[in-house]
């Protein structure tokens, strides 16, 4: 089977979300080659601090699965899950998380709480990093110069 990254969605919801003035990081929820679920940042849209596009696109694809787990599903995300999404995705049960950039300041994977590290942690997903890591760095440098 050959490799088909989704990240070029994620990097749309991205690109969506920093227009709705969200922080640009998009979500995508594969399975079996398949897009379930798609989102994009709208903590501030919603007054939500829970809904990063990971969360969101978790919920929408349980919801579709009709069940709280998604064993044989993908989640691609343009940035390092934070610590509250990466025990999300655990929660979940994702089977792979692909992700672009890191996030040496919040990120819950590969720096800060390394969740997925811990022993409390329940399930921990094959994790692939550095997909599409260019764009969504660039994305968030322009949005934050934007901001400084």
């Amino acid at each position: 089977m050959v490799f088909r990254s989704f990240m070029d969605i994620a990097l749309d919801e991205a690109r969506a979300a920093a227009a709705r003035g969200e922080v640009p990081v998009g979500a995508v929820v594969v399975r079996a080659g398949v897009v379930v679920a798609q989102a994009g940042n709208r903590t501030r849209e919603l007054s939500d601090p829970t809904a990063h596009a990971e969360v969101l696109a978790i919920r929408a694809a349980c919801l579709a699965a009709g069940s709280e787990r998604l064993g044989g599903h993908d989640l691609y995300v343009t940035l390092e899950p934070c610590p509250m999404c990466a025990a999300a995705i655990s929660a979940a049960r994702i089977g792979r998380l692909y992700y672009g950039a890191g996030d040496p300041k919040s990120g819950g994977v590969a720096v800060g709480a390394r969740v997925f590290s811990h022993p409390q942690c329940h399930h921990v997903p094959e994790v692939y990093d550095g997909i599409g890591a260019a764009e969504a760095e660039a994305l968030l440098r322009t949005f934050f110069a934007g901001r400084r």
